[in-house]
């Protein structure tokens, strides 16, 4: 599989997001465990989970624990796997979201996902949602903190705008290495984030590059220049998506949620598809 570098690491151009494995409608464990070995299988090297991915109020860390056994009990090499977590957001158990992005609750949260993922520094900590009760600088000096103790390898941000990709940039004294933000077919309004990462050198991780969960079968269905370039290709139009997405710029390593084999294998095959520059232009200006 492509490969594009993401901080001091180089990994797969597509990631897992392993999301849709603990939140509503999840599978069972078996099944959870046979995706993620298929994506692995297959090269994805980036797994991308948080601590928040849960249902219940006791159920914090469901969706790490989860890649962590899956990394114990696949027959490759783990060490090779960046896995990427998150923290400052939370799910009380009611099916609501709130933040927390005090630094005392942040550097708390990573050491508690080290501990869930088993190991002595997590490859990839991102501040997952800035909290309007919180100083960003503040919240990502936490991370900053992270990095000069440890605890974390690399440092990444979430749900962030333009300022405020520069604003981290500058506390974690250009250490900087991603950004991840919701971006597809239907939500574009990130491209502005996505470019300027560009100019960086920072990864953009794309979060529901299909849609999201709900969106992504009727992908087909609601944007028909995608379904035309795919029928061309004979290939999905979760494939065309993707491809779309990876030719935009170099930095972007996208992130599909997935909880079946079979569905994370076909995305991952998006790596190895070309599309026209004319087909590009389409897809753009759809």
């Amino acid at each position: 599989m492509e490969q594009r570098s993401l901080g001091h690491r180089t990994v797969s151009a597509i990631g897992l997001g392993a999301m849709p494995m603990s939140i509503e409608g999840r599978p069972d464990r078996e099944r959870s465990l046979a995706t993620i070995h298929a994506a692995l299988d297959a090269g994805v090297t980036l797994v991308d989970t948080a601590d928040a991915y849960h249902l219940e109020a006791n159920d914090v860390g469901h969706n790490e624990e989860l890649v962590a056994e899956a990394l114990r009990a696949w027959g490759g090499d783990a060490s090779q796997v960046l896995v990427a977590t998150k923290g400052g957001h939370l799910r009380p158990g009611d099916g609501s979201w709130t933040k927390d992005g005090r630094p005392e609750h942040l550097k708390e949260a990573a050491r508690a996902s080290a501990r869930r993922l088993g190991v002595e520094a997590i490859g990839l900590y991102q501040f997952h949602r800035p909290d309007p009760d919180v100083p960003y600088a503040d919240s990502v000096g936490a991370l900053a903190e992270l990095l000069d103790e440890g605890v974390i390898q690399m440092a990444g941000i979430s749900n962030a705008d333009v300022a405020q990709i520069d604003e981290a940039n500058s506390v974690l004294g250009g250490r900087l290495v991603s950004v991840q933000n919701q971006f597809s077919p239907a939500f574009r309004s990130s491209r502005g984030e996505l470019d300027h990462c560009a100019q960086l050198g920072i990864a953009f991780l794309p979060w529901s590059p299909l849609g999201g969960i709900a969106k992504a079968s009727e992908l087909g269905s609601e944007h028909a220049a995608f379904a035309r370039v795919a029928e061309a290709h004979g290939v999905s139009p979760h494939q065309v998506v993707l491809a779309w997405e990876l030719s935009l710029a170099p930095v972007v390593i996208p992130i599909p949620g997935s909880s079946r084999p079979a569905s994370i294998t076909d995305s991952l095959r998006a790596a190895e598809l070309q599309l026209s520059a004319d087909e590009l232009d389409q897809l753009s200006e759809a």
